[in-house]
């Protein structure tokens, strides 16, 4: 039988959506259909006309378009975000309708007006993880478009995206003139942050950054870190400033997570030992202190144990000994939350809507902003793949380190607040008794994330720079 034969090509593929779609709708249906019909009308269809593009179908809120030039389809997306912004400025934060868009370049197989194949199921799995508002295009694109458009572009790493066999290589369009928004809250703090990597001992590659002049402090990886997005988060801000502003700060995304390669095999305790000492090599670190957050508290108190020489001062705040599946201080309702939890990250962890990832969210800072909460939300669904979330979810709930705290030999600092909902207080005490001569300060507040507002962060910097002996 003679095989038909299929028309392929090379074609710039631009999928968009509205974010939270489905909540606008249910929120004033009419209204938001008349504000998509209206964006589409007099913006959208008419820009990517300007741009040479086709639309080759639409499903609701989703747009499908092609371009022979992926010059010109980052151009309309670009356009098309930067005049969202201007069109959104008197409509209330709740009603916007803000889009997401992902660009490709890919072969696709040509049938009719339609067009099919991994190309175009890569631009819509790069809309998926786009910021609100947003522009993420693929290292395809980028190599075609760099030095032709003036654009800052982010590095977003390695991901694996859904149903995508292979991970992909993201990039995050800025659509303001210069600088990130995170390169410009660095410059407005007179602090600057080198970006590099390194290869673990598996080949994983590994993002960390400096920034700094002071003396080093290298703070462990933890779950959904990003090295550029922490910074723009009203989250881990105020801290990390703070950081930077009295040392030479070392931090690093975890694998898994953020800037360093997503597409990793091994997800377990002494791997990540093993990362944290090929970031500690790669950095030039050789004999320094240690700050260890949540679940980075197991991998600082590994690292010293195996490194004694190298650990000159351990700080733990919020750690724990053993995880949530071992632990005796988790009472049965707080292990079944933990399960439903779980089952939620597996479910829907990279979906637009927040609900997937709020129980997460609620438990790690029960007196956060909406701001806060919202710009947390979206800081899981961007930093960590479904898969991979769930994976270090299981890792972290079966730590046990009890028997490596008698090995610390560093002077230990382990602080905790006093009623944390996501990691009970007795955990950060069974922490501190375990280590020979560790010094247990107790924070007041209920987040187990500090929050600029809280009333223990100005206690947990002070106690860092006396325990430093930095003034």
């Amino acid at each position: 039988m003679t095989k038909k034969h299929v028309d392929r090509r090379l074609t710039a593929i631009l999928a968009a959506d509205v974010a939270g779609y489905s909540r606008l709708m249910g929120a004033d249906e009419e209204g938001t259909h008349a504000q998509l019909k209206a964006h589409r009308h007099d913006l959208i269809d008419r820009r990517i006309k300007k741009h040479r593009g086709r639309i080759i179908n639409t499903a609701g809120d989703g747009l499908l378009a092609e371009f022979a030039s992926p010059v010109e389809a980052v151009r309309c997306a670009v356009e098309i975000q930067r005049e969202m912004i201007e069109r959104n400025a008197s409509v209330p934060a709740e009603s916007r309708l803000e889009f997401r868009i992902g660009i490709n370049v890919g072969d696709v197989i040509e049938d009719g007006s339609e067009i099919f194949g991994d190309g175009v199921n890569v631009a819509a799995r790069l809309e998926s993880i786009a910021p609100c508002g947003g522009v993420c295009i693929s290292r395809q694109v980028l190599d075609q478009i760099e030095g032709k458009l003036k654009l800052q572009f982010r590095e977003l790493g390695r991901q694996n995206l859904k149903n995508i066999a292979r991970p992909i290589e993201v990039f995050s369009i800025d659509l303001h003139d210069g600088a990130s928004k995170a390169a410009r809250i660095l410059t407005d703090a007179n602090l600057k942050q080198d970006i590099r990597y390194c290869k673990a001992a598996d080949g994983v590659r590994l993002a960390f950054a400096k920034v700094g002049n002071g003396p080093p402090l290298l703070r462990t990886a933890h779950w959904l870190g990003h090295l550029e997005y922490d910074w723009e988060l009203p989250i881990f801000r105020h801290l990390l400033l703070q950081l930077a502003s009295r040392f030479s700060l070392v931090r690093y995304d975890a694998r898994g997570n953020g800037l360093s390669d997503w597409d990793v095999g091994n997800l377990t305790l002494d791997v990540w030992v093993s990362d944290m000492e090929s970031v500690a090599d790669a950095a030039g670190l050789e004999r320094f202190p240690i700050l260890a957050l949540s679940q980075g508290c197991a991998v600082a108190v590994a690292f010293a144990a195996r490194h004694p020489e190298r650990v000159s001062h351990l700080i733990l705040y919020g750690g724990f000994p053993v995880g949530a599946y071992k632990s005796p201080n988790i009472s049965a309702e707080a292990r079944e939350q933990f399960d439903a939890m779980r089952t939620l990250m597996k479910l829907g962890w990279g979906s637009n809507a927040p609900t997937f990832r709020q129980l997460f969210t609620a438990s790690m800072m029960p007196d956060a902003t909406k701001e806060q909460m919202d710009a947390f939300n979206e800081a899981q669904r961007i930093s960590a793949s479904a898969e991979c979330a769930v994976r270090y979810l299981d890792t972290v709930a079966n730590f046990d380190i009890q028997d490596l705290l008698p090995q610390v030999k560093a002077p230990t600092l382990v602080m905790h607040v006093r009623d944390d909902r996501r990691v009970p207080i007795a955990s950060g005490r069974d922490l501190a008794t375990g280590i020979p001569g560790a010094r247990f300060v107790t924070l007041p507040g209920k987040n187990h994330i500090p929050l600029e507002q809280d009333p223990g962060v100005p206690i947990l910097l002070d106690e860092i720079r006396r325990f430093l002996g930095n003034s």
